[in-house]
């Protein structure tokens, strides 16, 4: 039987591409932007911060936990969301390696 197509790459190639595929997209990097400049977690203020309707905000949030990007807890009717710290210094230090891999060279093509 044959390798998926997983199976072919690092588990640090595939760690990060799951992350990254997760926050590609601009609603969730805005989302992420603000849950960061509120340095605390977020409620209900995305609606009005980022004028997108509720179920698509809902839908991004979707993902963002479900990749472990960010964290939920409930606080009566409202679900609030922070950075889960663990899976962030993972995707930055992820992202160091892999941008910090490339040396400019002297002549290129």
């Amino acid at each position: 039987m044959g390798l998926t197509k997983t199976e072919i790459f690092t588990p640090e190639q595939n760690e990060l591409s799951t992350l990254m595929k997760a926050i590609a997209h601009p609603a969730r990097i805005a989302i992420l932007q603000q849950i960061i400049s509120a340095n605390a977690c977020i409620c209900g203020d995305l609606v009005e911060e980022l004028g997108l309707a509720q179920a698509t905000i809902s839908q991004h949030l979707k993902e963002l936990k479900n990749a472990g990007i960010i964290q939920g807890t409930i606080e009566g009717v409202k679900v609030c969301y922070c950075i889960e710290p663990k899976t962030w210094e993972l995707l930055k230090s992820l992202l160091d390696s892999f941008l910090g891999s490339y040396k400019n060279p002297a002549s290129c093509c």
